[in-house]
């Protein structure tokens, strides 16, 4: 039993013994179930609570990603995403609540600390790519750089060092951010090529942590515009295929 599962079992026991609120749930179900969370776990820290997509059940989203439904009455607290059977499969609604938490905090970043290569007749669709220039997944994709852009798909950048920050992979990103072109910098970057250090102010270290928040566990990581997140190396024409539906 992991950590997580273990806090949250010590959550059902104390949310369901003695230990009181006194919110009626009747009253206010999202703020009963935030007393409850933060009486018996605070190191629990909450993204989001809203209703689940049916009657008597909320979705808490903690700031780790993990989801947690509660019952309205916040008697009852399971572990887990929430799928909901339909005549097409399963859908897993929690995640669904991730994408759109995903989008919002993606859509916050300011482009300017992005690097970015723009399709020359504008944008027919974005995505925004957690990279890092050691990553042979990554190199990979960014070959395909010109057929994406053909295909009219902006490319934008954010970088995530895997083996961490304050390391020589996260110290070549910087200097291909801090680079006078950084665009030239970091497909040389990518091809293997020399990086003359560079340092300034740089979002590398607010990129890495927005994808530890957001559920990046490798490189590449492609989130969509809908905050949905593709993980590994896709060819640009099944990209192309899936974002634009139809293929040049």
């Amino acid at each position: 039993m992991n950590l997580i599962r273990q806090r949250l079992l010590s959550l059902l026991i104390l949310a369901t013994s003695s230990l009181s609120v006194s919110i009626s749930a009747q009253e206010d179900p999202v703020a009963e179930i935030r007393a409850v969370i933060e009486a018996t776990q605070p190191n629990m820290l909450i993204e989001s609570i809203r209703p689940a997509p049916f009657e008597g059940m909320y979705q808490i989203t903690l700031k780790s990603g993990q989801i947690i439904n509660a019952t309205t009455d916040a008697r009852y607290f399971i572990p887990g995403d929430l799928y909901e059977a339909l005549p097409q499969g399963l859908i897993n609604r929690s995640e669904e609540t991730r994408n759109v938490l995903r989008a919002a905090k993606i859509a916050a970043l300011p482009e300017s600390d992005m690097i970015i290569f723009e399709p020359e007749g504008g944008r027919k669709a974005t995505i925004t790519v957690f990279t890092d220039v050691d990553c042979p997944y990554c190199r990979q994709l960014h070959g395909d750089m010109d057929r994406l852009n053909d295909f009219g798909i902006a490319v934008r950048y954010l970088g995530y060092p895997r083996t961490g920050l304050d390391t020589e992979t996260h110290r070549k990103m910087i200097s291909a951010w801090c680079a006078e072109n950084p665009n030239a910098m970091f497909t040389s970057a990518t091809r293997g090529g020399e990086i003359p250090e560079a340092d300034c102010e740089n979002p590398i270290a607010e990129h890495y942590q927005l994808g530890r928040e957001v559920g990046v566990t490798g490189t590449p990581a492609l989130v969509l515009e809908d905050g949905t997140i593709l993980p590994g190396y896709i060819p640009a024409e099944t990209l192309a295929g899936y974002l634009l539906g139809t293929v040049q």
